[in-house]
C-alpha cells in the first residue's frame, strides 16, 4: 500500500491531476494483472485467469458518468486486449498444430501395452549390497546382512519338502526315463492318472509363485499381428499331441482366459524385453512395396471395401491392446514399441540402406505338453521346455510338434493369377495382326520373374526358418525337464527372499505403514535406487514377514517391524550357519 501511495504522490508532483493519476495507476494495475494471469488463461484455454475492473465509488449513483468512464477505460485497454487476443489465438493454433503432429507421430508408431509384472528384475546380491549400503550405522549394517542370510536360509527350508515332492513326481513322467520307473512301481492306470494330476497341481502352483502367466488368445493375436524374422506360417500337428492330460487338469482346476489350445499344450511367459536386428532386408522390402502397391490399386479400384468387411471385429480386439491412446487405468502398464518393415517410411535411405527393426520379446517362456500315444505305446511322459528371449511375432518357434512349412494359399493364388494373366495377355498379343516379339518377351519375362520371385522368397524364408529353429534349440532353449523345474524352484526362493528383504528394509527405514503405503514405498525404492519398475506383491511379502515373526500390526492395520537385533534373535541360528561354523572351526 505504501508503494501505491508513493507512486500516486510522484504522479501528482509531476503535474498530473488527481483523476489522471488515479486512472494511470488503475490501467497499470490492470495491465500487470493481465500479464500475471495470462499464463493461467492459456493453460485453462480461457476457463480461468480473468481480471475484474473496479471504478471509483463516487460513480455508484451516476450511471451516465460510469458508462463514460467504462468506455474511456475500454479505449485505453483496447490495444492491450487486441495484442493479448492475437497472442492467445496464435498460442491456440500452435497447440492445435502441435497436437496434430503428436497424433501423427503416435499413429506412425505401433506399441504394445502389457500389464506390469510382479517379478523383481534385480539380482539378489546386488539388491542386498545396495540396501546394506543405505543403512546408516555400521553395526546395523552387519545385523542387516545377517538378517538377509537368515531370511534366505529359512525360506529355502520352507520350500524344500514341497520341491522334493515336485521333483519326485516328475521323475515318473520324465520323457526319457519315466516310463521305466513307472514299470518298476507297478502302478495301475488310475493310480498313474492321480499321480500325474498331482504333479500338474504342484507344477502350476510353482509357476504362479514364480510369476509366470499363461499366454492368452488375445496376447497371441497381438503378438502374431506382425512379422519379425520368421515369415512363414507355422502350424502345429495336433494329431501328434495328447489331449487328455491337460483337459483333465483344467476340468478339476478351472482357470480364466485359457487359450483355445489348452487341451493340447500350455505356454507360460514372464518378463518383457526388446530385440533389435539391423540388415538390408531386400526381399522383405520388396514384399512391402508390392503389398503397398496392391493396397493402392485396391483403393483406387474401390475393391478395398469388398475385402475389408470381415476383419473389423478382429482389428478392434488388436487395437484394444496395441493402441497408444492409454487410458487413465492403464498408466501403470508396460508399453513397448514394435518397429516393422511394413510400417517403414518410404525413402531412398530406407530402401537402399540398412535399417533396424525392433520387436518386444518374452524374457522367459515355458511350454508344457504330452505327445500322443500310438497303437503300440501309451505315452506317459510330460514335456517341459524352457526358452529365453523369444520375439513376440516369432512365438511360433516354441510351439511343439511343428509341421514343415510350405507355400501359403495366398502364395499359390498369386502364383496362379500371375500365370493366368500372363497367358491371357500373351495370347492376346499373339492374335494381333502385327505381333511385336519384344512385347511378347516382356510379358513372358514379367510372368517368369514374378513366379521366380515367389519361389525364391519362399526358399529364403525356409532358410531363415531353419536357422531360427536351430538357434531356438541351441541359443534360446535354456533347459528342459528336471533342469527347468530346478530353475523354477530357485526362482521362487529368490523372488520370495527379495520381497521380504525390500519390505522389511522399508519398514525399518521409514517406520509404520499400511499395506497400500508399503506397496507404494517398495515400488518407489525399486524405481529410485535401481531404475526398475514392477508391480510389487506386497500382500505375499507381508505374509512371509508375519510367518517369520518379525513384523506386527497395530489396531488400525498399520505394519511395523521389530528391531534388527530382535529380528535375528526371533529367526534364530539356521542349520546353514551351524554347518558353516563347523567348517570354519579348526580341526584338532
Amino acid at each position: 500500500m505504501r508503494a501505491y501511495d508513493e507512486q500516486f504522490r510522484q504522479l501528482v508532483s509531476a503535474g498530473k491531476d488527481i483523476e489522471s493519476a488515479y486512472w494511470e495507476l488503475v490501467i497499470k494495475d490492470i495491465q500487470d494483472a493481465c500479464k500475471l494471469f495470462e499464463p493461467i488463461y492459456d493453460e485453462t484455454d480461457g476457463g480461468d485467469g480473468y481480471v475484474s475492473v473496479e471504478f471509483s465509488p463516487r460513480l455508484a449513483n451516476d450511471t451516465q458518468l460510469e458508462l463514460s468512464k467504462l468506455l474511456s477505460a475500454h479505449r485505453l485497454l483496447l490495444p492491450r486486449s487486441r495484442s493479448l487476443a492475437n497472442r492467445l489465438l496464435a498460442t491456440k493454433q500452435a497447440k492445435r498444430e502441435g497436437s496434430m503432429e503428436n497424433d501423427r507421430k503416435k499413429r506412425s508408431k505401433e506399441v504394445i501395452r502389457l500389464e506390469r509384472e510382479s517379478v523383481i528384475p534385480i539380482l539378489k546380491p546386488k539388491l542386498i549390497i545396495k540396501l546394506a549400503y543405505l543403512v546408516e550405522h555400521g553395526s546395523d549394517r552387519a545385523e542387516f546382512l545377517k538378517l538377509c542370510k537368515r531370511v534366505e536360509y529359512t525360506i529355502r527350508a520352507w520350500y524344500l519338502l514341497e520341491f522334493e515332492d515336485l521333483l519326485q513326481l516328475y521323475s515318473l513322467f520324465d520323457p526319457v526315463h519315466g516310463g521305466r520307473r513307472l514299470e518298476q512301481q507297478d502302478l495301475s492306470s488310475d493310480e498313474i492318472d492321480i499321480l500325474e494330476q498331482n504333479f500338474l497341481t504342484y507344477f502350476f502352483k510353482v509357476m504362479e509363485q514364480s510369476n509366470f502367466k499363461i499366454v492368452t488368445d488375445e496376447e497371441i493375436d497381438v503378438a502374431q499381428s506382425g512379422q519379425y524374422l520368421l515369415n512363414l506360417p507355422i502350424k502345429v500337428d495336433e494329431s501328434k499331441l495328447d489331449t487328455k492330460l491337460l483337459s483333465n487338469y483344467f476340468t478339476e482346476h478351472p482357470h480364466d482366459n485359457l487359450p483355445k489350445f489348452k487341451d493340447k499344450f500350455i505356454i507360460f511367459r514372464r518378463g518383457i524385453g526388446l530385440d533389435q536386428t539391423t540388415d538390408y532386408f531386400v526381399m522383405e522390402k520388396l514384399d512391402m512395396i508390392i503389398s503397398r502397391l496392391c493396397a493402392w490399386l485396391l483403393k483406387v479400384s474401390r475393391l478395398q471395401k469388398l475385402f475389408s468387411r470381415e476383419p473389423k471385429s478382429t482389428e478392434s480386439k488388436k487395437d484394444a491392446k496395441k493402441s497408444d491412446e492409454l487410458s487413465a487405468d492403464a498408466n501403470e502398464d508396460l508399453v513397448v514399441e514394435r518397429i516393422r518393415i511394413e510400417n517403414m517410411e518410404l525413402s531412398m535411405r530406407n530402401l537402399f540402406g540398412k535399417i533396424t527393426i525392433q520387436e518386444p520379446t518374452f524374457d522367459r517362456m515355458i511350454v508344457v505338453y504330452r505327445k500322443a500315444s500310438t497303437k503300440t505305446k501309451i505315452e506317459r511322459g510330460i514335456c517341459v521346455k524352457h526358452f529365453k528371449n523369444i520375439p513376440m511375432a516369432d512365438m511360433e518357434l516354441v510351439l511343439p510338434e511343428k509341421k514343415n512349412p510350405s507355400l501359403t494359399p495366398m502364395d499359390w493364388v498369386k502364383f496362379l493369377v500371375s500365370v493366368v494373366i500372363g497367358l491371357i495377355t500373351l495370347v492376346g498379343s499373339l492374335e494381333m495382326p502385327k505381333a511385336d516379339i519384344w512385347v511378347v518377351m516382356a510379358i513372358l519375362s514379367g510372368v517368369i520373374g514374378y513366379c521366380a520371385k515367389i519361389y525364391f522368397t519362399f526358399q529364403q524364408n525356409m532358410i531363415m526358418y531353419q536357422n531360427l529353429i536351430t538357434q531356438s534349440m541351441y541359443d534360446k532353449q535354456l533347459d528342459s525337464g528336471r533342469g527347468t523345474l530346478l530353475h523354477l524352484c530357485d526362482d521362487v526362493i529368490q523372488q520370495e527372499v527379495k520381497e521380504v528383504i525390500i519390505s522389511y528394509f522399508i519398514l525399518m527405514e521409514q517406520g509404520k505403514a499400511t499395506i497400500d503405503d508399503l506397496d507404494h514405498r517398495c515400488e518407489d525404492l525399486i524405481k529410485e535406487e535401481f531404475g526398475e519398475q514392477c508391480n510389487f506383491d506386497v500382500v505375499d511379502a507381508v505374509k512371509k514377514l508375519e510367518k517369520l515373526g518379525i513384523v506386527v500390526k497395530d489396531s488400525i492395520g498399520r505394519i511395523s517391524c521389530v528391531p534388527l537385533r530382535r529380528a535375528n534373535e526371533i529367526i534364530g541360528t539356521t542349520t546353514e550357519e551351524m554347518v558353516l561354523k563347523a567348517r570354519q572351526a579348526p580341526t584338532t
